[in-house]
């Protein structure tokens, strides 16, 4: 609830007018804070420094209560954005309409050429006058390939376009990724500021302690005076974590052609289930499934296809006109004509021999390629899951065993400090190694996420609903 703050100093009458949009609870700290502190300290220059880290405190209040990022916040459901970056990303729309236009290639394949409509005039008058030639012909031609080559270039188009398509599969796969990938370091983000929030309250209350033992005679001045750069240096790392959030926001919303400063709500953590599959069936996963993998295969098929259609090149093709002969001094008569290419001649035919050649190589380089792809796609799959059962093993040693003593370590600093068995630099170290141990297991956690993510690319489906 809005309240106002006045302090004041035996040497100044300052007036601090603050609204603080928070909690009453905090709002009673803070105040009981500064009550407690100004009561001892009576010089002028120790009045200043307390008013200038209450400014601090509340200056921040005041620019998380203004922000409509802070209160206005939603929670960001991760399939949702999913499915929405499927939809909406621009990279995808420029990959479908890519298929799109090679799937229109097959019909252009297996069409034949544009028949050829010929008109021939003999002994046309000096004034170029058609209708007074005194031979004519109009004819009709059209030209037929030798049986069989069409049906190879609409098989080689159509392969062409499923090629494509399993390209449009990958760009999915890859912005998925992408997306996970985002998303849990916006996770990361938000819950590194989260912990540095209850830092800043532990450390308010290490000031609490210090005042308190200091005002009885069993602390000293330095050590609240610690206390107070301690927590000025917290708020100088906010800015830096704020501008972390801020580039995760930004770079989830690009991926969602979502104007890069929109607000986003709060990143659910991610899921700790182990992954049990055994590698031999994330190998026959990625060998079925993988997108890059039916690419490589489909590409084996279309360079087989191209060397048929090369060896038809040996093969004529034909042109079968019809005409129509108009004469003056004679009947109008009918006539058709076939004519056939010779690609067997001397002259021509090692030109046909190199392309089959030609051919034949390709369909060599792409089961290399092929062959590469498949070696490649089971050292990801081994590095991938190395990589993620050892974040695996990473975020639970935290969760299980660093995490509580670390928490138990601060709990004994306190209490040490308090009563006289610690040094306050005992209990600060031990606060900064408990921070510091927070945010390990969160980034452990993320690191594994995107583990996950670049794992679920390679294989080529999702393997959260797998365990």
């Amino acid at each position: 609830m809005p309240f106002d703050v006045r302090i004041q100093c035996p040497a100044y009458r300052l007036v601090l007018l603050a609204t603080y949009n928070q909690s009453a609870d905090r709002a009673s700290n803070v105040w009981e804070l500064w009550e407690v502190m100004a009561m001892k300290w009576n010089r002028r220059r120790q009045c200043v420094t307390v008013a200038s880290v209450l400014v601090l405190c509340f200056s921040s209040g005041l620019s998380r209560a203004q922000d409509p990022d802070v209160v206005l916040r939603t929670t960001l459901v991760l399939p949702e954005l999913i499915h929405e970056v499927l939809v909406r990303n621009p990279e995808l729309v420029a990959a479908r309409q890519q298929w799109e236009a090679a799937t229109q290639r097959i019909t252009q394949a297996r069409s034949l050429d544009d028949p050829i409509l010929s008109v021939q005039l003999w002994n046309v008058p000096q004034t170029v006058n058609v209708t007074q030639a005194q031979n004519s012909v109009f004819g009709l031609s059209q030209s037929f390939p030798f049986p069989g080559k069409l049906a190879l270039k609409g098989d080689v188009a159509s392969r062409s376009a499923e090629m494509t398509e399993q390209a449009v599969r990958g760009k999915e796969r890859e912005l998925v990724a992408r997306l996970k990938q985002a998303y849990y370091d916006l996770f990361l983000a938000q819950k590194a500021i989260q912990i540095h929030y209850e830092q800043v309250e532990l450390i308010r209350q290490f000031v609490e302690i210090a005042t308190a033992k200091f005002r009885t005679g069993k602390g000293t001045q330095t050590d609240v005076l610690k206390a107070q750069v301690e927590l000025s240096m917290l708020f100088q790392q906010l800015p830096v974590l704020e501008q972390r959030r801020e580039t995760a926001d930004a770079m989830l919303n690009t991926l969602l052609d979502r104007d890069p400063a929109a607000p986003l709500g709060l990143a659910q953590a991610p899921s700790q289930l182990p992954l049990e599959k055994p590698i031999d069936d994330l190998h026959r996963l990625a060998l079925n499934d993988r997108p890059e993998l039916k690419a490589a295969e489909l590409a084996v098929q279309r360079n087989e296809q191209s060397r048929a259609l090369a060896q038809r090149q040996y093969y004529p093709d034909f042109n079968v006109a019809f005409q129509r002969f108009q004469n003056f001094q004679a009947n109008d008569g009918f006539g058709a004509y076939v004519a056939m290419s010779i690609p067997f001649a001397f002259w021509t035919k090692p030109k046909y021999d190199a392309g089959v050649q030609e051919a034949a190589a390709a369909v060599s380089v792409a089961r290399a390629q092929q062959h590469a792809l498949e070696n490649l796609t089971r050292f990801q799959i081994n590095d991938l899951l190395a990589k993620l059962r050892a974040a695996d093993q990473v975020a639970t040693l935290y969760r299980t065993t660093i995490l509580p003593q670390a928490e138990q370590s601060l709990d004994a600093a306190r209490v040490g400090y308090r009563v006289g068995k610690a040094g306050f630099l005992d209990l600060i170290d031990a606060q900064r190694a408990w921070r510091g141990f927070q945010l390990e297991y969160v980034k452990a956690l993320v690191d594994r996420q995107h583990r996950l993510a670049e794992l679920e690319q390679v294989v080529g489906i999702d393997l959260d609903h797998l365990g």
